[in-house]
């Protein structure tokens, strides 16, 4: 359940847009650090402890079978857009947030009994797959579930690491560690909330909002906004309306990978399609599709919504049941009215050309995401 948005990375043309080529190119660079720096830590723990590396091995697997990349690279167009040019000083900030949602996806994937992350299978799958053909003795998928949660608390050290690397001696350091730690625990406090309203019967909106703040306004767009921002020198003016831009688009985002979860294609989200559905995610979805419901809608949503083995065609007859509601469009125009917020907030600010092309462009992509 946390806010990855899930969609893998489409390939860009070399006649793409400008934010499309900034993504790409920065992609290969991130790509680059990323796989530079796990080769280093698997060496080094080969040479400590032998056998951890295959911890190591889990974080790559998944840290480079994909995605958007969209947390490292606001922060560091954000540090562009406010005046940075220190590029390997921003590097290893933009990093830490890559290898901080690695750690929060294989615990993720645990908490959700999912099969498949970005296509592959998830870090619990293919330990407990080692499992078994190593014949060893006791439950595989409790193995399984273990290996991945000490693969994601090492993810996680990476990630402070490389954020003390990115922020020791600078002038705000403080600022910045506060920062960082607020995204930290808003993204968890956003996950106990998640899980939590899935077992309520009938969440309030404000409940569903909070959710939608915490875990994906903040942690998704805000906080990595902030962090480049903050890295670059910004002044409080322009963070708070920065801020301001990232809550609404982040917010945006989420949404839309709600969407993505019920009308997309799985080729596309690389998950099942449905796969929220059946493991009981509330979302505004469900929300504003409840909120007309007869009797008999209400009984086929609650035959699939947290029933993990809830069959395609009871899956298709509840994604049915949510379009009828006119809930899909309800969520669109929830969409629009953040991206205008965005986009008002962008209009505001004076920022160097990268980083403002970037900021802008992104306004843009989220426009044209697809279903």
């Amino acid at each position: 359940m946390t806010a990855e948005p899930s969609v893998l990375s489409p390939p860009v043309s070399e006649d793409g847009t400008a934010f499309e080529r900034q993504l790409a190119a920065f992609r290969h660079r991130l790509d680059d650090h990323l796989s530079a720096f796990l080769t280093a830590k698997q060496r080094a723990t080969g040479e400590a402890t032998g056998e951890a590396t295959r911890l190591v091995d889990a974080i790559g697997d998944l840290a480079l079978a994909g995605g958007k990349r969209l947390r490292p690279a606001l922060v560091f167009h954000a540090y562009l857009a406010c005046g940075g040019r220190d590029e390997t000083r921003v590097d290893p900030l933009a990093l830490a947030t890559e290898l901080l949602h690695t750690y929060l996806l294989i615990h993720d994937d645990i908490m959700d009994h999912a099969q498949l992350r970005r296509g592959r299978p998830a870090a619990h799958v293919q330990f407990a797959r080692q499992h078994r053909a190593a014949g060893f003795r006791g439950d595989s998928a409790d193995f399984g579930r273990t290996m991945a949660i000490l693969a994601g608390d090492l993810a996680a050290s990476y990630s402070s690491e490389l954020f003390v690397t990115a922020t020791s001696g600078t002038a705000n350091q403080g600022t910045l560690e506060a920062s960082y730690s607020a995204m930290c625990q808003e993204v968890i406090h956003g996950q106990y909330l998640e899980i939590l309203v899935s077992y309520l019967a009938k969440p309030s909106p404000e409940e569903l909002e909070r959710v939608l703040r915490l875990k994906s306004g903040r942690y998704s767009v805000e906080r990595p906004i902030e962090l480049g921002a903050l890295l670059a020198g910004a002044d409080a003016a322009t963070l708070a309306t920065l801020s301001r831009y990232g809550a609404a688009l982040g917010e945006a985002f989420q949404l839309q990978d709600d969407l993505l979860g019920l009308f997309g294609e799985a080729a596309t989200v690389g998950k099942p399609v449905g796969g929220d559905l059946a493991e009981g995610k509330f979302t505004f979805l469900i929300h504003h599709a409840l909120a007309g419901a007869t009797p008999a809608e209400r009984q086929v949503l609650d035959e699939v919504r947290g029933h993990r083995n809830a069959s395609p065609e009871a899956l298709s007859l509840a994604v049915g049941v949510i379009e009828a509601s006119g809930a899909r469009q309800a969520v669109r125009d929830m969409i629009s009215e953040r991206l205008e917020v965005a986009r008002d907030s962008l209009a505001e600010l004076a920022l160097q050309d990268e980083g403002a092309t970037f900021l802008e462009g992104l306004i843009a992509y989220s426009e044209e995401r697809e279903e």
